[in-house]
């Protein structure tokens, strides 16, 4: 890990070209959990980590004997629509129907039974199911004391909201409802609205997925061809996975419109995260379709 080449320079070595999957793409956009959040999803079982950051990460920031399996490129994350410039880059460059996985650091996946099963036995059975796309919900997470914590970033101490979700049905341009397609609400988002642009409100993100030639991810962490958005195929429920978040709690202690006005992001509704997937499921943030 000690060379730090540019994104687009790797894309055009052709290292990616013969990649197998699945593939996680972190994006650094500041400095927290920066070897936390690689090495939470080498855990998970990724064959391969892509680190983006205009930074090099600090040397032992994974372990060493997973060191292998992790890139770290050089690139902006803050810049705008960082996501989906990645994200479509790699696309076209993978070989086709690899499973790809994008992230933020401070954020990290978890899926039914992680802690004894891996992301490619997950996925494999995902594909069992013909589906090509696997919706995550986005779970904020966030410190109990923003006095001790000023980031707003507590690993030991996360908290994150144990109800306050709902979702809405998706419409089309010309008013319908989209078929099996729902706009998902809740944490952060939705108890501080007010501060957040009305585009960045929902919790659904597409975040993993294979890839097939002309597929395009949309600003809104969305895809352009309508199966992929979908949370379950016709006949039955299927997997769902989260993905905890200090980014919105981050947004929040940071910027000058809310950090001001946000003393404490806790709430009555607030509950200790144990960094397990049962505690996920067992509050209805993620459900295993049909994988016992």
């Amino acid at each position: 890990m000690s060379a730090f080449p540019d994104f687009e320079s790797h894309l055009r070595d052709g290292e990616l070209s013969e990649a197998k999957g699945p593939i996680a793409v972190i994006l650094v956009e500041d400095g927290a959990a920066v070897g936390a959040t690689p090495t939470h999803h080498l855990r998970g079982g990724f064959k391969t980590l892509l680190v983006l950051s205009a930074q090099p990460i600090p040397d032992g920031a994974v372990p060493p004997e997973s060191a292998e399996r992790v890139v770290n490129l050089r690139y902006n994350a803050r810049q705008a629509g960082a996501h989906v410039a990645v994200v479509n880059a790699l696309i076209e460059t993978v070989p086709e129907d690899t499973w790809l996985y994008h992230c933020y650091n401070a954020e990290f996946l978890f899926f039914p039974f992680s802690e004894t099963r891996t992301i490619s036995e997950m996925l494999a059975f995902h594909a069992e199911e013909r589906r090509r796309a696997l919706l995550t919900y986005v779970i904020d997470l966030y410190a109990p004391d923003l006095q001790r914590f000023s980031d707003a970033v507590s690993l030991s101490e996360a908290m994150f909201d144990r109800n306050g979700y709902y979702a809405l049905g998706r419409k089309d341009r010309q008013g319908g409802f989209l078929d099996r397609q729902l706009d998902f609400f809740g944490g952060l988002r939705w108890r501080f609205e007010e501060h957040l642009p009305e585009d960045r409100r929902r919790i659904d993100r597409i975040a993993i997925f294979r890839t097939r030639p002309g597929l395009k991810l949309l600003p809104d962490h969305r895809f352009n061809i309508e199966e992929y958005n979908t949370y379950s195929c016709p006949r039955h429920n299927n997997l769902t996975a989260a993905i905890t978040s200090f980014r919105v709690a981050k947004a929040l202690a940071s910027n000058p419109g809310s950090r001001q006005v946000i003393r404490d992001m806790t709430w009555r509704n607030s509950h200790p995260f144990r960094w397990n997937s049962q505690q996920l499921m067992d509050l209805g943030l993620m459900e295993p379709g049909q994988w016992f």
